[in-house]
């Protein structure tokens, strides 16, 4: 996941908007949906900005569990954080959610699905 599309997600789940987030960093608007979107990278003191507009600590922009991660861990969870921006990765993030609440067997209807569809 990218770091534009974490901090995407972060916003969304906080219910804030990018006016919201522009208020409450000083970070134009703009400027927010160029990270977002992937075509602007953050410095970390912006990252601080984004943490402290979300109410999380740092380590959370980058990682979604409860303790601040070991070594091996962050970089599993946080994977490619320069990969694909843009609609890949909102298109990314919406596939993750959708497949976390599928059940085993749907699950394995859904990858039956997808290899028969990349097949043709």
């Amino acid at each position: 996941m990218t770091i534009g599309a974490r901090l995407r997600e972060l916003r969304e789940e906080k219910g804030m908007s990018q006016g919201d987030i522009e208020k409450a960093t000083g970070l134009l608007r703009c400027y927010t949906s160029r990270v977002e979107n992937g075509h602007t990278v953050p410095s970390l003191s912006t990252l601080e900005k984004y943490a402290g507009a979300f109410g999380v600590k740092l380590f959370e922009l980058f990682y979604t569990g409860e303790e601040p991660p070991t070594a091996a861990a962050a970089l599993q969870e946080s994977g490619n954080l320069a990969g694909p921006g843009g609609a890949e990765a909102r298109f990314r993030i919406k596939l993750e959610k959708l497949l976390k609440g599928l059940t085993e067997a749907d699950r394995k209807v859904f990858l039956t699905l997808a290899q028969k569809l990349a097949a043709r």
